[in-house]
């Protein structure tokens, strides 16, 4: 099951992760469900929703 998110458009994005080259992890939101999708947001992040109404994480404080 992947974790998505519906924002006050209500559109429907889903969250998903990928490796970058430096060993970082990059976290962002589509409006499909592709390869690397997650099943839940990381621990210690949480869903917050800009202005134009795109999900993104922050980091909690």
């Amino acid at each position: 099951m992947s974790y998505s998110y519906t924002n006050s458009k209500n559109k429907t994005y889903f969250l998903h992760s990928r490796a970058t080259n430096n060993g970082q992890t990059l976290y962002f939101f589509a409006k499909e469900a592709k390869e690397g999708v997650l099943s839940a947001v990381p621990t210690g992040y949480h869903v917050a929703e800009t202005k134009t109404g795109l999900p993104v994480l922050k980091k909690d404080a």
